[in-house]
């Protein structure tokens, strides 16, 4: 299992490529960052400054949008760091949420959000595209390759999901929920005749090494509440049941409304609504051995990669933890003589 951590790019950016650093150091694969131009600092800049002081780690965003930027300068963007980096960028992509609703805008629609997908996944490969009624390609671009990996959650956008994407990103660790959602994006890679064993499952969901529970709890409650935006896109499309889980659709009864201000953010005060059992079951919790528990779940599952949110006030020693116990653990043991 790869890991990855999702950092916010709040200023100081010489924070978030300090995390970077750290990440990398402690083993961890892959560096996510949150897209949300409005409310943080322009994540693109920041992944050049990560991709010159670190090594290998890869870099992306968790997740951006069709929406919000021009597809091809998108697609330039991945190409350009990876001629000057060496291929070291992914890109997550979805509907869109805060980045579009703090401009009172509205997520893309899945056609939207398919046609993007192969117009940035193809120019950011060096390869021919049309668009707009135009044949494009980069022409000083040799040799560039992009994954592009899908956050999903509705069933139609699953089905999308499979039929065209190089990884699926869960934004929950949810072992009823994850095992679901796996089983309906394979389903539909079959349905068009993909391997669906070539599609990468990634989870996503905070992570924190501590002891008290409460506190941990409180911390990430936030996340509850921003699942619980797309999960009442849902709801509203496909009602209390039947097409979805219900352990993903009942806790957001009590959801009255929503402040991006607050956005991914602890403590903030619009995820009251969202109970312990629910932050227990979508977020990684508790001492290493409470994660490595987990996270084999999460692996015979088939997930490829969790993706841990650091949004809280533990960061270092999280990343310590992780490095020296948590991944390790989780790594494909060979003996150095048999």
């Amino acid at each position: 299992m790869d890991f990855g951590a999702v950092l916010q790019t709040n200023p100081p950016s010489a924070r978030t490529v300090q995390l970077a650093q750290l990440a990398e150091n402690h083993g961890f694969s892959h560096v996510w960052t949150f897209d949300s131009h409005l409310l943080w600092q322009e994540p693109y800049v920041i992944y050049s400054k990560i991709l010159s002081e670190t090594r290998k780690v890869i870099v992306g965003p968790m997740v951006t949008n069709p929406a919000t930027r021009d597809w091809t300068v998108t697609a330039s963007t991945y190409a350009t760091l990876n001629e000057m980096y060496g291929n070291r960028t992914i890109c997550g992509i979805g509907r869109g949420d805060s980045a579009v609703r703090v401009t009172n805008g509205r997520p893309s629609t899945l056609k939207t959000l398919r046609e993007s997908i192969h117009v940035i996944r193809e120019l950011a490969n060096s390869r021919a595209v049309e668009y707009n009624g135009a044949t494009l390609q980069f022409p000083w671009s040799r040799g560039s390759t992009l994954d592009v990996w899908v956050a999903a959650y509705g069933p139609l956008a699953l089905k999308l999901t499979g039929e065209v994407g190089d990884g699926f990103i869960l934004q929950m660790a949810d072992l009823d929920v994850a095992e679901w959602m796996i089983k309906t994006v394979r389903t539909a890679a079959e349905n068009v005749g993909r391997d669906p064993d070539a599609i990468k499952f990634c989870v996503a969901a905070p992570m924190y090494i501590g002891d008290d529970i409460q506190h941990m709890r409180d911390q990430n409650r936030w996340f509850g509440g921003m699942v619980g935006n797309h999960v009442a896109d849902i709801v509203e499309k496909y009602g209390q049941s039947g097409a979805v889980p219900q352990a993903l659709t009942d806790y957001i009864k009590g959801r009255e409304g929503y402040d991006y201000n607050e956005h991914g953010r602890a403590g903030n005060t619009h995820a009251d609504f969202v109970p312990d059992e629910i932050v227990d079951r979508f977020c990684l919790l508790g001492p290493a051995e409470a994660h490595i528990e987990k996270l084999k779940a999460l692996k015979e599952l088939g997930v490829d990669q969790f993706a841990g949110y650091l949004q809280h006030d533990n960061k270092e020693e999280t990343l310590r933890v992780y490095g020296e116990t948590v991944i390790p653990a989780l790594a494909n043991h060979i003996t150095a003589k048999a």
